[in-house]
């Protein structure tokens, strides 16, 4: 099942953990993490110790996850983890996320 079809899935007040799951899970496989380890979602890629090929995998793996083109962009211009998993949920999944952040009356 591929991630896209997991989040549909899910409960919209889940969403976003579940977009979190999937962004850390890709991040962690590429810098062979155990689950245990602190992955800080503030930190910027390089400083967590990627390169530029390294984020391209992650994005492509991203892609094919989501079923949606990610920006490449994005991985340079907010260089987080956090600013990633906003930029996923705000634009590419806004389908899925956008009554979330709507306001209520």
């Amino acid at each position: 099942m591929l991630a896209i079809e997991r989040l549909h899935g899910l409960p919209p007040s889940e969403r976003r953990e579940g977009l979190e799951e999937i962004v850390v899970t890709e991040f962690r496989t590429t810098l062979m993490m155990t689950d245990d380890e602190d992955l800080p979602f503030d930190l910027s890629y390089f400083e967590l110790g990627f390169t530029s090929l390294g984020l391209t995998e992650i994005k492509e793996r991203l892609e094919t996850q989501l079923g949606r083109r990610v920006s490449t962009n994005v991985f340079f211009n907010s260089p987080t983890m956090e600013r990633l998993i906003s930029y996923l949920a705000d634009e590419v999944l806004a389908d899925l996320f956008g009554s979330l952040s709507a306001p209520t009356d």
